[in-house]
């Protein structure tokens, strides 16, 4: 079982909004968290850096936005990673039916509630009643009870809180469990740099970090990325502690960096399995029965490598988990503890 520091620091964290496009008030609470702790913290556009003694010894990345809504108009509610994209084409399919259409019930009946993006302070809780997508905006509509009154730009979070049921952490993981994990990090004496970055699931994010990379880089760019993995079944997610990707669908990860993961992984007696090969063997089966192959996935770390032109490069350390964009996504302790301990180990702690 993670040590009670860190379930309280995640417990924490999760009941702190960070909804996608308005992570501003977020970004105050790990402020303070990584102060308290010894951090030197910068603030950046989309983007908070956090810096033990020793910058460039190791570096991390966790994107801390989480899902939620946003409100457009009187009594108007949409999803925020859509609207935070900034989609100028509104009548095209930019974004997928089929990941809207999964979207749709995943968030009937949860509880919500508004808040000032800047300052994180309570603005009035309600319900979803339902949810559908609207063929003129190209985007999901959510109908409420009890936020009649939220004014055009408030973002609404879900009401969120972790559990631990069954030997496994529960709530709206992804990805403010890997948050935790790198705040925690400092309380272990963590020399190297934790990067904590906006907007990820607008598919953003990753321009932040890159701007910084830019501005004070060094030669060795080597970046760590930690997220939450999907599986689609507990038998599968825990099937592994950790898992590593070569790739995605963007760009191939560092090879040395992925290499060393993998031995570390050896040595440790850590269980581990490659996304990348997992994704090509499900589509070698799903082609088999005439299904179209699912995507290896668009995550931060192939996106900085494939726009740097070689500045930025790195690997991703990622946590199992079912549930995916819920406020049920849940992780094994197993697979939590061994991504606590796998960060102390590249880390040097």
């Amino acid at each position: 079982m993670p040590s009670d520091d860190f379930i309280d620091l995640l417990k924490l964290l999760i009941r702190a909004p960070s909804v996608v496009g308005a992570e501003h008030s977020f970004f105050r609470v790990l402020q303070r968290e990584l102060e308290e702790r010894g951090a030197k913290v910068t603030w950046y556009e989309g983007l908070l850096v956090a810096q033990g003694s020793d910058p460039f010894s190791t570096m991390f990345s966790a994107h801390i936005d989480r899902h939620g809504l946003v409100c457009t108009g009187p009594n108007e509610f949409q999803y925020a990673a859509f609207v935070s994209a900034n989609r100028t084409d509104l009548l095209n399919n930019s974004v997928s039916e089929e990941l809207m259409s999964k979207v749709t019930e995943r968030f009937n009946h949860e509880e919500i509630y508004a808040y000032e993006p800047w300052s994180g302070v309570y603005r009035g809780k309600g319900t979803i009643k339902s949810s559908y997508v609207c063929e003129f905006r190209n985007n999901l509509i959510f109908e409420t009870e009890g936020l009649e009154g939220v004014v055009a730009g408030t973002p609404i979070a879900f009401k969120d809180q972790l559990h631990i049921v069954d030997n496994r952490l529960e709530g709206q993981l992804d990805n403010v469990i890997s948050a935790a994990a790198l705040v925690h990090l400092f309380d272990h004496g963590f020399k190297g740099t934790a990067f904590f970055t906006a907007q990820e699931e607008a598919g953003k994010s990753w321009r932040y970090l890159l701007e910084w990379f830019r501005r004070f880089g060094g030669s060795t760019n080597r970046l760590f990325v930690v997220d939450t993995s999907p599986f689609p079944n507990l038998d599968a997610a825990n099937e592994q502690l950790l898992v590593l990707r070569e790739k995605d669908a963007n760009a191939t990860f560092n090879k040395d960096s992925t290499k060393l993961l993998e031995e570390l992984c050896e040595k440790n007696n850590i269980s581990y399995l490659y996304k990348n090969r997992y994704v090509e063997n499900e589509n070698a089966k799903r082609a088999e029965q005439g299904l179209q192959p699912s995507s290896l996935g668009s995550t931060e770390l192939g996106r900085i490598i494939a726009a740097s032109n070689g500045l930025v490069d790195g690997t991703t350390i990622q946590i199992p988990t079912i549930g995916y964009h819920t406020m049920h996504e849940s992780a094994a302790v197993e697979s939590v503890d061994a991504f606590l301990d796998m960060l102390k180990v590249v880390s040097n702690i």
